[in-house]
């Protein structure tokens, strides 16, 4: 059963990882700080989106 959880835990990270890539590239920032997010975001997964949450561009609402 641990492999069923934590393959779900996977898949959910990653359906928030690929959220947060397209919210910055939707949001207003400029170029290069959304390139920096995005560069965050995939290569540092856990790390990089929580930083996003707290700190990253907001979305043009």
């Amino acid at each position: 059963m641990g492999i069923e959880v934590s393959g779900l835990f996977g898949l959910l990270f990653l359906i928030l990882i690929v959220w947060a890539i397209v919210s910055t590239v939707q949001s207003r920032a400029g170029t290069g700080t959304k390139v920096l997010w995005i560069v965050l975001l995939i290569l540092v997964p856990l790390i990089g989106f929580i930083l996003w949450l707290l700190l990253g561009p907001k979305s043009g609402r």
